[in-house]
């Protein structure tokens, strides 16, 4: 699956959104759950079902989807990878699949059971001859997560430092990554809105597009986030949604371009 639309309505709405809107529906022991910083210590559960929960927001007008596999990214263990490929099937959406990403046969499989994207993240950091080989075979399906810690880059799920922000960002940006998602942790999950200043300047540094992530919490934040930097054509928001500071509908329309 490319980033192309299924269909010619959603073409329409894709060519006139000034911002992408990926919901996220993070799994942890086949729930849907959101953690407060990445800290696995500090979780709260939203749905049992998370097939449920990104059925809620396709149902109100998301095409696309980010969604994580929790224990894959703290334990290695892959074990909702199925619940993944459930959503893809009973869905349609795009879905961003990110957690635990170590192999090619990861990226491979992802794309095999309907991810049109795979988010490599502690391996970029790790061996960023892995990326190049990913962009190879992989292609528009490989996108790389930079989850940061002020400028100090954070590994496996959080736990682990990973080097540094800006020489993660040249390197990779110079092998040929052509999307980046940047979190912020201190923001994430913490509904005190976007770091648009450190967005602003990830965004200067590189030739790729970005993907914000961590702090949306109003329809105000979104809107800042559209203008924030002309590579920023993308926000990832969770916490928001669960806990009804606004709808995906609204947010939808808010961040469509003026016809």
């Amino acid at each position: 699956m490319s980033d192309a639309p299924c269909d010619a309505t959603a073409a329409a709405q894709r060519t006139a959104t000034r911002l992408r809107l990926l919901p996220a529906v993070d799994i942890r022991d086949g729930r849907a759950v959101r953690l407060v910083q990445g800290r696995a210590d500090d979780e709260t559960v939203y749905d049992d079902d998370p097939v449920t929960a990104a059925q809620r927001w396709v149902d109100q007008g998301s095409d696309w989807l980010h969604v994580v596999d929790l224990d894959a990214a703290f334990e290695g263990d892959p074990r909702n990878r199925h619940l993944i490929a459930d959503i893809c099937t009973a869905t349609g959406a795009h879905v961003q699949a990110s957690g635990g990403i170590r192999t090619l046969d990861d990226i491979r499989r992802s794309v095999g059971y309907g991810a049109a994207r795979v988010v490599i993240g502690t391996m970029a950091l790790e061996d960023p001859h892995f990326v190049a080989t990913a962009l190879a075979e992989f292609g528009e399906h490989v996108v790389v997560g930079l989850d940061a810690d002020g400028t100090i880059l954070r590994a496996r799920g959080w736990t682990q430092d990973g080097g540094d922000l800006w020489t993660a960002l040249d390197r990779l940006t110079e092998i040929g990554v052509a999307r980046f998602v940047f979190t912020d942790i201190a923001r994430d999950g913490m509904l005190g809105g976007p770091n648009l200043e450190r967005l602003a300047v990830v965004a200067d540094r590189t030739t790729a597009r970005v993907t914000a992530s961590g702090g949306v919490s109003s329809l105000d934040d979104l809107e800042r986030l559209a203008t924030v930097h002309p590579r920023v054509d993308e926000a990832i928001v969770g916490k928001a949604l669960y806990a009804g500071r606004f709808s995906v509908t609204d947010a939808l329309a808010l961040v469509r371009a003026p016809t």
